[in-house]
Formats: C-alpha cells, sequence, structure tokens
C-alpha cells in the first residue's frame, strides 16, 4: 500500500530490530543491545507488524499479537492485542499514525479478527481510530507497618517463592487458566511474555513470584520486586505489578505474604481492579490508600456485529442502537440488542453513538446513562437508556491486568 512519498506495509524479518529500535526511540530510549534483541526478537510474531517506510528507512510501526479477550458471559472473542505503535518523532504530524493505523484495522477485519485493543500511552490519539477505554485499573498504597490481614480472613496458606528465572519458566502455565477470570482479561501467548521478562529484568530490585497454593493446586500468584534504597534514605518499598487470585483463600494468603516481607516499608500495587477489596482486608482500612483511577485497556469493535454476538447481555427488554463507523464503514447501522443476542435491523434506534463509545459499554465498564449524560450517547427516550444500562452490565468490574 502506497500513500503519497511513504510506503505502508508489513514487515520483513530482517526489519524487526530497526523497527525495534525506532519504537524505543518514540518512548526515548536506547536501541536494543545484541542481548536484549536476542530475548525481544521473539515477542514478534509473524506477520503482525506494519511499517511506514521513507526514504529507504522505517519511520513508523504498529504491531499486534494473536490473542483472546473475555467477554460478558465468560466467552472468550479472538483478539488482536496492539502494541508498540510509535512515529518516528521528525516524522510526526504528518498522518503517518493515521495510514498505519487505518492498514492495520483493515487486514483484522479481512482476517474476521472480531475486536483490537491496545493500552495507550496517551490518551488523546486513539478516540479517532475507533479505540474506546473499556477497562480501569486502580493504584494503591498500604503502610506496610500498620497494615494487617483482619483475623476473620481466608486462612490455611502455602506459599512457594521463586526468582525470576523460575518465574519465566514456570508462569505461563501458571497464569493461563486466569485469563478467563472476569471480562478484559486476555490470554497470554508466547510473544507477550518477553515483554514481561524484559521489564524485571531492567527494573530495580529482585524480583520474585509468589504462588499460593490452596487445596486443589495453584490457585493464586504475584510477581512483586523489592527496591531497598540503603544506605541511602527512603522508603524501602515493595512493588507488585502481576497478581490474580481464583478465591478468597488465594486472595488474603498472597496479602498476608506480602504485607510479612522484613525491611519493607510500603507496598505499592499497579494496575488492580477498581472493585478489588483491599482495604476491607485489612483491620486498619486506612492503611490502603488509592493513590489514583486510570484507563486500562482500550477496545475496538472490528466487526462489530460478531463482537456483540460474542458476549451475553442481562435482564429483559430490547434496546436498538445505532452505530456509526468511519473506518470500518461496513459497521455501521442498527443492532437490536436482548438477552437473545444481537440482530442487524431496520428499525428506528433509541440509542445513537460512534463506535468508539460502543467499545467502552462494551465489558460493562460504563453505562449508558452516564455516557448520555457525558454527551457520547444520543437517546431518544430515558426507558431505552435504562434497558441499555441492563444489558450491558457485567458481573464484577472489567479488568486487563496484562500490560502489551
Amino acid at each position: 500500500m502506497r500513500v503519497t512519498d511513504r510506503e505502508i506495509r508489513l514487515l520483513k524479518p530482517t526489519e524487526l530490530r530497526e523497527a525495534n529500535a525506532l519504537f524505543r526511540g518514540t518512548l526515548h530510549g536506547p536501541p536494543p543491545s545484541d542481548e536484549d534483541w536476542e530475548r525481544v526478537q521473539h515477542a514478534y510474531q509473524p506477520e503482525r507488524s506494519w511499517g511506514a517506510f521513507a526514504d529507504g528507512s522505517v519511520i513508523g510501526l504498529a504491531r499486534s499479537v494473536d490473542s483472546a479477550l473475555t467477554v460478558p458471559g465468560d466467552a472468550q472473542v479472538e483478539l488482536a492485542a496492539v502494541t508498540a505503535v510509535g512515529v518516528r518523532s521528525d516524522r510526526t504530524r504528518r498522518g503517518v499514525l493515521t495510514e498505519l493505523m487505518r492498514a492495520q484495522l483493515t487486514e483484522f477485519a479481512e482476517r474476521g479478527v472480531p475486536v483490537a485493543a491496545l493500552h495507550a500511552s496517551e490518551a488523546v490519539i486513539y478516540g479517532r481510530f475507533g479505540y474506546g477505554v473499556a477497562t480501569l485499573e486502580r493504584s494503591i498504597r498500604l503502610d506496610r507497618r500498620r497494615a494487617t490481614v483482619h483475623n476473620g480472613a481466608a486462612g490455611g496458606d502455602e506459599i512457594e517463592l521463586h526468582a525470576l528465572d523460575d518465574a519465566v519458566r514456570l508462569l505461563p502455565e501458571i497464569y493461563a487458566p486466569f485469563a478467563a477470570g472476569r471480562a478484559g482479561m486476555v490470554a497470554r501467548p508466547s510473544y507477550l511474555w518477553p515483554g514481561w521478562e524484559g521489564h524485571y529484568r531492567r527494573s530495580n530490585g529482585a524480583m520474585r513470584l509468589a504462588v499460593h497454593r490452596g487445596r486443589d493446586g495453584v490457585d493464586g500468584y504475584a510477581a512483586y520486586r523489592v527496591h531497598n534504597p540503603w544506605p541511602e534514605e527512603g522508603d524501602c518499598v515493595l512493588y507488585v505489578e502481576d497478581m490474580n487470585v481464583a478465591n478468597p483463600d488465594a486472595f488474603a494468603g498472597l496479602w498476608r505474604y506480602l504485607l510479612s516481607v522484613d525491611l519493607v516499608d510500603r507496598i505499592d500495587a499497579f494496575g488492580r481492579p477498581v472493585d478489588e477489596p483491599v482495604a476491607a482486608l485489612l483491620t486498619d482500612q486506612r492503611a490502603c490508600e488509592t493513590r489514583g483511577v486510570y484507563d486500562d485497556v482500550w477496545v475496538r469493535l472490528v466487526d462489530v456485529p460478531a463482537a456483540l454476538s460474542a458476549r451475553t447481555y442481562r435482564g429483559s427488554g430490547s434496546v436498538v442502537i445505532d452505530v456509526r463507523d468511519t473506518i470500518l464503514t461496513s459497521n455501521s447501522g442498527s443492532y437490536r440488542l436482548s438477552a437473545d443476542g444481537c440482530a442487524r435491523t431496520d428499525e428506528p434506534a433509541a440509542l445513537s453513538m460512534t463506535v468508539d463509545t460502543l467499545a467502552m459499554l462494551y465489558l460493562g465498564g460504563w453505562q449508558a446513562s452516564a455516557l448520555v449524560t457525558a454527551g457520547r450517547i444520543e437517546a431518544t427516550d430515558a426507558e431505552s437508556v435504562a434497558i441499555a444500562d441492563r444489558l450491558f452490565a457485567a458481573d464484577v468490574a472489567p479488568w486487563c491486568g496484562t500490560p502489551f
């Protein structure tokens, strides 16, 4: 695909390292060393990296990895996990990103991928390409000197501790059952693990994987690192950066263990579900402080009818929604939604929205009524809004928990 003086095409294997160096440069980082590239090259799935070229050089990149997204109803839908999107700083604001994103989305549609998702480094970029904030995440801080698990919490803890090399080997299999834990979670194919490993190899502090083993086997884990500035001044901080649990025993057991780690002054946990009851687990709930709530995963419905049909809906009644998509125009039209599913229709729509707004509703992270108030949905009547609130609702707050 050739546009003006640029060429937009899939990268060849021999061009991947140059593209990786370009992307690192967009984040103000150095190019990969030989040692880095030996690991990082395994993150590149063949035929999934789009490049923009000018004067024989890579000037932009957008790649993806095949995964699966859990949707309300516990089904998993095929997902393109978009990552490493960037344009060289001397070529920004010239339409390069638009061409890359259009080419990538078109290819997703041609392959029949119903949903794409990404984590956004800047919040103002991706809405114009049809991505909407579908899940939120919360960062918390615990004063380890004050925080203790209350006596009524579940017990029977058995913790196994592993260092990084063992964690890299063990965690892909441990994580797999958790991928369907709640709407918004994703499968982690082999292409996502090099980035996980690289984070811990680059970060300050020794990494540890705490695995909780219950009566039926492994039912939770927490990957963390501890940064101790001693003998300099400053708190010794334990950073929890990847954690999943299957039941109350694992939840209480892992937090009880984390709070017992010696010499730690505070615990910072990043990217946690907004409804995770950590404070309620403590005798002193004020020892747990919310530091911020942020956008988590951005979703793009590539095939609107297929994506809407993949999830379940709650409550009685039905509503007709009108969807506008200026990029993948075949998505534009009206759809009737009910507990029976989704179907195209020629009936008049009660709710009208753009495809990025529909993505915000898709996993149950937002209420239609809230988006009406925010001016993102046009509604003809209040009853239809209330029906949409019920239909799109999820049992628990959607959450991704996987960086990519």
